[in-house]
């Protein structure tokens, strides 16, 4: 009978995985510092002992005592961790699984994979729902995409779920600090517990949900760019069953934006008896969803995986990543070496666990027209290859050039331009993120560090593009091989004003495109509001991308 150390094994996850790993056959040990407790759950257990154990400790004597097959750590926080229990493990030859979910943590696992292959043991961090089954979902979604645009993830926990003190020291340690995405094709910072929205998760048969969540940094935003074809952007939020645990929670973080604070870690021990206050309140239903949106066979296709967990069955996921990555190492099936836990299951080996727990999960695809094409129609066909791609934004994109901006020097026209954030005239460098959502996309501009945005949607046929509380209608009508613009009305807060030019913005084609829509090349003249504004917009000319293969910007 194979030996199991499981350090935390009496926690709120590693309670769950000894139960587990018991029920396969394992002889369990439950480790932790607090003995009593171990006691009284390996009690519970069949061939299961309780032991004393730090996981700051010296483990060298408990290792060379005990003489474990394997040794999973349970206990936790992950976040500025070192990896000396890994390291103990190499030395005494023992494998090593961890539930980690701290980005840096896994992704430096394979630091240690050198000294695990000449140990002939298994390293293997996350060992969780993030980057464990995340990964294997995403794989499942994505495994005939030539290309994969943007992934996005979101977890939210039953206000039921057990939150113990590392959980919440896990998520204090990023709220309110920089967060680096992948989005728009570069590297960008975000703020942690922000970028909220309101998700649904809906499977059929099952009431549907609806939670506010918010960004987490975990490892998926490292190692699902660099694992997945064409280096999409990835987005994780999470966030638990009461939006006014999510605000708060997002109002806490402002403090550390503004650097009054170093870290919210600090108060984890008082808001631990809060949520213990409200835990019976609310449902015990969990939720997960991940989407994809990529390119298979020249098609664009969104996928999205949502599981719903009922009967508080939500907190039984976490360890299953370490239960099947258990029997793998029984069974001689992983290599020894140090590495992520990410791609080493399948989503079907998730479903064979899930069948005994209340848990449903189901999978749905979409297909998806451009928003240019959708108003264009078949002349979007007939554009040039750099400017059809360019327009052809789907989940995430980005492109960089150089732009020349000229405009107006009156007064009207600086206070226009500082209105909507205009760069100022001259030589810039640019970047142009594309976002896409529900069929709008945002475009965001950068120039030389300056930037706006707008958002481009389709309306009664038309495209429009909002920039703040300004609304612009374009028809777009095929010139050739390029693309025109004719702006056919504006309004303000949706309130319309006239608008009789007809003049068409010159037609991109080629490798010569505008990052602007027209009403930031050439002026309106049929009011004084649409002359004030177009005074401030000048004119983009010149614009040369250097990303030369731009379907994938």
């Amino acid at each position: 009978m194979k030996k199991i150390i499981v350090l935390g094994g009496y926690g709120g996850f590693g309670s769950r995985l000894s139960r587990r790993l018991a029920g396969d056959g394992f002889q369990v040990v439950v480790a932790g510092r607090d003995y009593e407790a171990a006691e009284a759950l390996a009690r519970q257990l069949p061939n299961a002992i309780a032991l004393r154990a730090d996981r700051n400790g010296d483990l060298a004597a408990i290792l060379s005592e005990q003489k474990p097959f394997l040794l999973i750590d349970a206990a936790g926080p992950f976040q500025q961790s070192e990896r000396r229990v890994a390291q103990a493990c190499i030395a005494a030859g023992i494998h090593y699984i961890d539930l980690a979910d701290a980005r840096d943590f896994v992704g430096a696992i394979s630091s240690l994979d050198e000294p695990a292959r000449a140990a002939g043991v298994a390293i293997v961090s996350g060992a969780s729902s993030v980057p464990a089954l995340s990964s294997a979902v995403v794989a499942a979604l994505t495994r005939d995409m030539d290309e994969v645009h943007s992934i996005e993830m979101s977890i939210s926990a039953s206000n039921r779920a057990t939150a113990g003190a590392s959980v919440a020291s896990a998520i204090l340690s990023y709220v309110g600090k920089p967060v680096p995405l992948w989005r728009g094709r570069r590297w960008r910072e975000k703020r942690g517990w922000h970028m909220l929205k309101r998700q649904n998760y809906a499977v059929i048969g099952k009431p549907g949900l609806q939670r506010l969540v918010a960004l987490a940094d975990v490892p998926d935003h490292d190692l699902l760019v660099d694992g997945t074809p064409g280096r999409p952007s990835v987005l994780f939020r999470a966030g638990p069953e009461f939006a006014f645990q999510t605000l708060a929670l997002w109002l806490l973080s402002w403090p550390v934006v503004w650097g009054w604070v170093t870290s919210l870690r600090k108060i984890g021990h008082f808001l631990l008896p809060l949520q213990g206050f409200t835990a019976k309140l609310g449902t015990a239903r969990s939720a997960m969803t991940i989407e994809t949106k990529g390119i298979s066979q020249g098609a664009m296709l969104a996928r999205r995986w949502t599981l719903i967990a009922d009967n508080g069955d939500g907190v039984e996921i976490r360890p299953l990543p370490a239960q099947l990555l258990a029997r793998a190492l029984r069974s001689g099936q992983l290599a020894p070496g140090a590495r992520p836990a990410g791609g080493l299951l399948e989503l079907t080996q998730f479903r064979d666990l899930f069948r005994a727990l209340a848990i449903s999960d189901e999978t749905n695809e979409t297909s998806y027209t451009p928003l240019y094409q959708r108003v264009m129609g078949a002349a979007f066909a007939r554009l040039s290859e750099p400017v059809r791609a360019m327009h052809a934004v789907f989940g995430d994109g980005g492109a960089e050039g150089e732009a020349t901006v000229s405009r107006g020097r009156s007064l009207a026209a600086r206070l226009v331009a500082g209105v909507f954030g205009f760069p100022p005239a001259g030589n810039h460098p640019l970047h142009v993120s594309f976002e896409e959502e529900d069929g709008i996309e945002r475009w965001e501009r950068d120039f030389s560090g300056r930037c706006f945005c707008s958002h481009l949607s389709e309306e009664k046929g038309h495209l429009v593009e909002r920039f703040g509380p300004f609304r612009f209608a374009f028809d777009l009508p095929a010139r050739g091989n390029g693309l025109s613009m004719e702006i056919r009305g504006w309004s303000f807060l949706r309130l319309p004003f006239l608008c009789s030019w007809r003049r068409a913005v010159p037609p991109m084609s080629g490798r010569r495109m505008t990052a602007f829509t027209s009403m930031s090349r050439s002026p309106c003249r049929s009011s004084a509001w649409s002359s004030i504004i177009a005074a401030g917009c000048g004119s983009l000319t010149d614009l040369i991308p250097r990303v030369v293969r731009l379907p994938r910007r």
